[in-house]
């Protein structure tokens, strides 16, 4: 091991990956607000993508990874120790981002001590000797598999390992106005529905054409669907409530309504604003805790895009699965019952609420919709027009909308989402 220098190039971004990794797992927190406590002192951007694109592979294939580790000690590491997260980390460089090996365990050594650094320097240098590789599907972590398996199938269960493979596609929604088939051909992408683009490979995405002037913005197809199910504002008031980083209000704003933007957080709130200035949009901002905010008189349309366990974005944010569990889900179900009841009285007679989650849970989608048709009886379901969905995607026999990991595979997939529109008589 003396051959390894002590401190060789690249080991900040592995402490600061090995520092991010455990703020995930042992803390709870999510992976994009600790990227920037935990990437701290590192100066170029290069490098905190590599920490991100580490921790992230980490975190799509820990069940994987820590069977190769598994495999080759004599008695299993506990799941927190120092050890086994040095040993993910430099497995995860070797396999999935195709580090040299030698690179990945200089860097490695030096995060550990003692025993510890002679156990990672022989598991590594054994599962090296063997050759060994990642099964092509991921494994799911055991009880998200089976939380999934409860609720939707097999099916959908191994379309969520296919979907875990890698990172999601990068989608974008154009300004109205804009020509799809000709953004699509300078953008070198694809589009599953008029008003988007779906770009064949990652990017840079502020060095691509359009973006200076604002002709688009960065939104999933799944999240963008909400909002079309509202329509053309003609000028009507439409609350966007838990609004930032901005897709939703723009799109609004975009289609002729007059937008009240509502989100508790102030860095996300500039954030928006930032995206506003740049497409040319205009909406009003408020910062405010829905609990305790309301507006000043009824208003024509609501979008609540309520605060979730943003299981359904796991392609993008595998922290998720390591975070969520049935109590967290069972917390955030509360609030969005409660959430949904207060916004409700907020909406004129003939307004339209469309209530949407980032989740794979019936709790934060299907139940939340069924309860309130229940306790309010003036609300009734709406069923999206087909001309406003992706082709291969339309409501589900109750009138809402459901996508899954599965669905349009060939085209890339989507996230996960629950939508329901709901008119108020």
């Amino acid at each position: 091991m003396s051959r390894y220098p002590a401190h060789p190039p690249g080991l900040p971004a592995r402490r600061a990956a090995l520092k991010l990794l455990d703020a995930v797992l042992r803390r709870g927190e999510p992976l994009e607000l600790a990227l920037h406590a935990a990437a701290q002192g590192l100066a170029q951007r290069a490098d905190k993508a590599l920490v991100h694109a580490i921790v992230a592979e980490v975190l799509r294939r820990t069940p994987d990874l820590d069977a190769l580790i598994d495999s080759a000690t004599r008695r299993v590491l506990p799941a927190d120790s120092k050890a086994r997260a040095v040993l993910r980390i430099a497995l995860a460089q070797v396999l999935l981002l195709k580090t040299p090996a030698h690179a990945a365990i200089a860097t490695a050594l030096p995060l550990v001590d003692g025993g510890p650094r002679k156990l990672v320097h022989g598991v590594f240098g054994a599962l090296m000797r063997n050759e060994v590789s990642l099964p092509e599907r991921p494994a799911l972590l055991p009880e998200v598999g089976e939380r999934w398996l409860a609720q939707w199938g097999e099916a959908m269960v191994e379309a969520a390992r296919d979907a875990l493979a890698a990172p999601p596609a990068i989608d974008l929604t154009l300004k109205p106005g804009e020509d799809t088939a000709s953004w699509c051909e300078r953008l070198n992408g694809t589009s599953l529905l008029p008003g988007h683009v779906r770009l064949a490979e990652s990017a840079d995405i502020t060095e691509l054409p359009g973006f200076g002037e604002g002709a688009w913005w960065v939104q999933d197809l799944a999240a963008s669907l909400p909002a079309r199910l509202l329509g053309e504002g003609e000028g009507r008031h439409v609350l966007d409530l838990c609004a930032a980083p901005g897709g939703k209000t723009m799109q609004l704003a975009s289609h002729g309504w007059r937008v009240t933007a509502v989100d508790q957080s102030k860095r996300r709130l500039e954030r928006l604003g930032e995206n506003l200035a740049r497409t040319g949009l205009a909406a009003e901002s408020v910062q405010a805790e829905l609990r305790q905010w309301e507006p000043q008189a009824p208003v024509d349309a609501i979008l609540l895009d309520a605060p979730c366990s943003a299981t359904g974005i796991f392609r993008r944010h595998p922290d998720v699965l390591h975070r969520i569990g049935e109590r967290q889900i069972g917390e955030l179900a509360e609030l969005q019952e409660e959430l949904l009841q207060r916004v409700a009285g907020w909406l004129k007679p003939g307004g339209t609420l469309v209530y949407a989650t980032c989740s794979l849970e019936r709790a934060e989608g299907e139940e939340q919709v069924a309860r309130l048709l229940e306790k309010n009886r003036e609300f009734s379901l709406e069923a999206a027009p087909a001309e406003l969905l992706p082709v291969g995607i339309a409501p589900t026999p109750e009138g809402w909308i459901r996508t899954l990991p599965g669905m349009l595979a060939a085209e890339g997939r989507l996230d996960g989402f629950f939508i329901a529109r709901l008119r108020r008589s």
